[in-house]
């Protein structure tokens, strides 16, 4: 196996990149679980080791797909799942979010039997429920840290008050949130309270989705089902406004002898030794790609001309629907 730098998340060592399972079995168009697992083995061999998954993406086939492709390698991977997003399979669009302590207990139970697993090493809440106190969410996190059902906790997309008040409660190792050139909101107060507090950052969807690498022209590019369409960076005149951020990075890797995709993931891992990017694919020739981008050194002047491709007023559109919008920050 391979080696990559290794990172902390709190107490919780990882390799310097991971990878997020996410798009093989939802929202991204259509599934092919021979790749996704075949992609899976791929980055393990090359010394990824933090798995990302939740088991509303599918809602809960992400995490049979990569328990199955872990198994007999369990020693190799740092797995990280999530619960409160609340799916119905028979209505995927509808969403609710439960934090109550019975929940949490339930749904780490059910994860973990489709994992095939007796513990996940990062345990996180998906979106925060502003119906409950997140002291009993984290408190009953903490109870599955005592029965050793998970390592470490962490939360996603969660606010400065809301970070505080968990860790008040519990350690926490991480905090995934969305962090790219053109998703910078972490910047304003949110990472300055990881750092205060000591929690690692989990960026996803470090390259916007798949949009700073290039790899998508027109709107039409865009499989059928993939839900970025219903995005605002994705859709209308945004689109076009957003292409000029793309064709700077690539102007700019064309130098570097690299891809707009490498130099947009290597900015995210130079935000710090705490930071921990986890780009999704389901694709191997994706995964040695952004991999190669693990080791890229850019220098002060390199990492000011990437940051100048984005317009000072930031990218055209919001980073999600507005109903999405309100479950952030929480």
């Amino acid at each position: 196996m391979s080696g990559l730098p290794q990172r902390a998340l709190g107490d919780l060592r990882v390799s310097a990149q991971g990878l997020g399972c996410m798009g093989m079995s939802d929202f991204y168009g259509e599934r092919d679980d021979a790749e996704s697992t075949a992609t899976i083995h791929a980055a393990l061999d090359a010394g990824v080791t933090l798995l990302d998954t939740s088991d509303m993406y599918g809602p809960h086939t992400n995490e049979v797909l990569v328990g199955k492709a872990i198994a007999g390698r369990r020693d190799e991977v740092v797995l990280a799942t999530k619960f409160g997003v609340v799916r119905d399979p028979d209505n995927p669009s509808a969403r609710g979010i439960r934090g109550d302590a019975a929940y949490v207990r339930s749904a780490c139970d059910a994860s973990l039997r489709r994992l095939g697993v007796d513990h996940v090493d990062l345990y996180y809440q998906h979106r925060v429920d502003p119906g409950v106190p997140i002291e009993e969410t984290v408190g009953a996190m903490a109870e599955l840290v005592e029965a050793g059902k998970v390592r470490h906790l962490g939360l996603s997309e969660a606010g400065p008050d809301t970070l505080r008040r968990a860790a008040a409660v519990h350690p926490i190792a991480a905090l995934q949130t969305e962090w790219s050139l053109w998703s910078r909101d972490i910047e304003e107060q949110i990472l300055g309270t990881c750092r205060e507090l000591g929690i690692g950052v989990v960026a996803y969807s470090p390259l916007g989705r798949g949009f700073l690498t290039g790899r998508f022209a027109t709107p039409g590019d865009l499989s059928t089902g993939d839900t970025r369409g219903t995005h605002p960076r994705f859709s209308g005149d945004n689109f076009e406004r957003n292409q000029a951020i793309v064709r700077a990075l690539e102007s700019l890797a064309a130098d570097r002898g690299v891809t707009a995709g490498q130099l947009a993931l290597a900015w995210v891992q130079s935000r710090g030794d705490d930071v921990v990017p986890i780009p999704g694919t389901k694709r191997r020739g994706y995964l040695a790609e952004n991999i190669a981008a693990a080791t890229l050194d850019l220098s002060a002047d390199d990492l000011a001309a990437i940051e100048a491709a984005v317009p000072q007023d930031g990218p055209a559109g919001t980073r999600y629907p507005a109903e999405a919008l309100r479950g952030l920050g929480i």
